[in-house]
């Protein structure tokens, strides 16, 4: 039993830190595409069941510490484009249709490397874009309610600061506090688990709009980087297997609420890590905890929703910002790093933080198209001839080359120690899983 504690306890933390850093961006994205209080409390409830259950069973298949999440930066995706023709009903059905793109990419392996071949810089920028808004939040929280705003910051900054894997939970604490003294009457909550289906309707700007867009953050994010991570630690399970799991999962939840569970990128650590378990045989004991939890949790999912109800909404959404910033950072580090990839990632960028929608479709859509555009128009470019000159070893001078079109060995390069673990590009996990297991 001693020899079991730690991983025990390892998944445990896993869950709960999982589970309070981010169900706010969870409950703001299925209220903003149009969920009611109830139907957001049963979507919440079902991410949780879905992850936990996928995650318990690929640790006991697999005995790999496989932690399977909800999609945070799909949440933050939908909390971005807001309500959509067709209302909540056409919503679900775009959940549905991404849990069977995501089924696809497992069986049709060629979709898949699709996907991982999105430019590092575009898929970062349109996530940034989606993120923008909600990690303005803060900010903006603390012009209009900063009597409960001011001290949840400034705990999240000290733990942070001091304890950085506590720092969202803490400022949730901090929130929560500020809700109960203010006023309503949290003895009055109905915390009962609440399961509400939604019959799913179709429609083009629903799909156009979410279940994409949904679909390849999930991807580009979440599953891609997820695999990297668990490679980092000398893990390498069947990503087939992974992508089958978690899709069927999303078009099991999907008409309760579910909007995508994936494998879970920066939790992962804290389940693979050495700090679970010293032996890294043994480290699947803490991912498989870290399901079970999942489960525990989202009996409580009522209690989270009808707290989020109760709060003024800037502040949950400030709450949900704090969680997002990290995601931030990465998914700017992601579009900046590499040069040649600039200017396209600022157009996708631009774009897709402008809210912009065009024939109902929204501007996570566009970003890509437009980033995708400045891609192949530089790309036709740079395979101009070089104008006239005198020629080096490669037939090309330096001055043939545009200024904005310098190599990437000629530019500073971010060193890859200060690189967050969900920053990593796809490339990489190809390249890393062919590297031996440690």
């Amino acid at each position: 039993m001693t020899r079991l504690l730690q991983p025990v306890l390892a998944g445990v933390t896993t869950a709960v830190v999982g589970f309070a850093s981010s169900f706010a961006v969870v409950l703001a994205g299925l209220r903003g595409v149009g969920a009611d209080e109830r139907q957001a409390a049963s979507g919440l409830l079902v991410v949780c069941v879905a992850s936990g259950v996928v995650a318990v069973w690929l640790g006991l298949r697999q005995r790999l510490p496989i932690v399977i999440a909800w999609s945070t930066p799909g949440a933050a995706l939908l909390a971005a484009t807001g309500p959509v023709a067709g209302g909540f009903p056409a919503a679900v059905g775009a959940f549905a249709v991404s849990g069977l793109l995501v089924i696809t990419a497992g069986l049709f392996p060629a979709l898949g490397r699709c996907i991982a071949a999105i430019p590092a810089p575009i898929a970062g920028a349109m996530l940034a874009g989606v993120l923008l808004d909600l990690c303005l939040a803060p900010v903006r929280a603390l012009g209009e309610v900063p009597s409960m705003a001011m001290p949840t910051v400034l705990v999240w900054a000290l733990l942070n600061r001091y304890a950085h894997t506590w720092a969202v939970p803490g400022a949730l604490v901090v929130a929560v506090a500020a809700i109960a003294l203010s006023g309503p009457e949290l003895g009055a909550v109905d915390a009962r688990p609440v399961l509400e289906a939604t019959a799913p309707s179709w429609n083009a700007q629903a799909l156009v709009t979410i279940a994409l867009p949904l679909f390849l953050v999930t991807m580009a994010s979440q599953n891609v980087p997820g695999m990297a991570v668990l490679a980092g630690y000398g893990y390498h399970p069947p990503l087939r297997g992974i992508l089958v799991s978690t899709g069927l999962a999303g078009v099991v939840g999907a008409p309760l609420g579910g909007h995508a569970v994936n494998l879970a990128a920066i939790s992962a650590a804290l389940s693979a890590g050495p700090d679970a378990d010293p032996d890294p045989a043994r480290r699947w004991v803490a991912s498989v905890t870290a399901g079970v939890s999942m489960i525990v949790l989202g009996v409580g999912s009522g209690l989270a929703t009808a707290l989020v109800v109760l709060s003024p909404p800037m502040l949950i959404e400030a709450v949900a910002g704090l969680a997002l910033l990290g995601a931030l950072a990465s998914a700017i580090t992601s579009a900046v790093a590499e040069p040649e990839g600039r200017q396209a990632a600022i157009v996708t960028f631009v774009v897709t933080a402008s809210g912009l929608t065009i024939l109902g479709v929204g501007a996570a859509f566009w970003g890509l198209v437009a980033g995708g555009l400045m891609t192949l128009t530089r790309r036709r470019h740079s395979g101009a001839a070089p104008a006239a000159g005198r020629a080096g070893p490669g037939g090309k001078t330096r001055e043939d080359r545009p200024d904005d079109a310098t190599r990437p060995d000629d530019a500073a390069q971010p060193d890859d120690a200060a690189q967050p673990d969900d920053a990593t590009r796809p490339d990489d996990t190809a390249r890393q899983a062919r590297q031996p297991a440690g």
